[in-house]
């Protein structure tokens, strides 16, 4: 299962972005471009009240994945503009990726992590439609609402079905196939993983209210 999707492929820039040179890109031009990036995309999104360009933003990625934006932001520190950017389009594709994995387990969670339940604000019952509604909305709020809020709701939702796959696979209910790698560490592995990127989230909406998310 790929809950959050990790980009492990060989990183290419354009020569018109950044200078070659031997040994690869300067880190120092990459990272100022992810960062001028991030912050011209939601400095875009927060000026404009047209609603083509909010679905233009949520959309980024549909047609080119997400390898476009994961060449300068998935190595961007997760409390970070870039980096927050990064978890919550990676969030919102694996949601779609399949929807209806994601609400089962949401569904199973969802009453074990009762708050965390209602700040993700997904709509009973938790199906698939509502599962890809809400990410998008989410992630619409990122740019057209309150930005520390949505990562706070993506956050809430990575705790609720971390929660949930565990449950499901401790009464054996593991949809087929997560059930084929569902080994007691792998589980564990998964399930640490998302409440990292849950307190990276929150950790960059807590930066976001202090004025200090750059």
């Amino acid at each position: 299962m790929t809950d959050v999707p990790r980009h492990h492929k060989p990183v290419r820039f354009s020569p018109e972005k950044f200078d070659a040179h031997e040994g690869g890109p300067d880190p120092a031009r990459v990272s100022e471009a992810a960062h001028l990036a991030a912050h011209a995309l939601v400095s875009r999104g927060r000026a404009s009240d047209d609603p083509e360009i909010s679905r233009r933003l949520i959309e980024l990625t549909d047609e080119q994945g997400l390898e476009g934006i994961a060449e300068m932001w998935a190595e961007a520190p997760a409390v970070s503009l870039p980096g927050a950017l990064w978890r919550l389009y990676a969030l919102r594709a694996g949601v779609r990726q399949d929807p209806v994995r994601m609400g089962r387990y949401f569904a199973a969670g969802r009453n074990t992590a009762q708050v965390s339940h209602v700040v993700a604000g997904v709509a009973e019952p938790p199906g698939a439609d509502e599962i890809t509604t809400m990410a998008d909305t989410i992630l619409s709020g990122a740019f057209n609402g309150e930005f520390d809020v949505a990562l706070d709701r993506f956050a809430a939702f990575c705790r609720v079905i971390a929660l949930g796959r565990i449950r499901l696979a401790d009464t054996g209910q593991l949809p087929v196939v997560d059930a084929r790698t569902a080994r007691g560490s792998s589980t564990v592995a998964l399930t640490q993983r998302l409440e990292r990127t849950a307190e990276e989230l929150e950790a960059a909406a807590g930066a976001w209210r202090r004025g200090h998310l750059d």
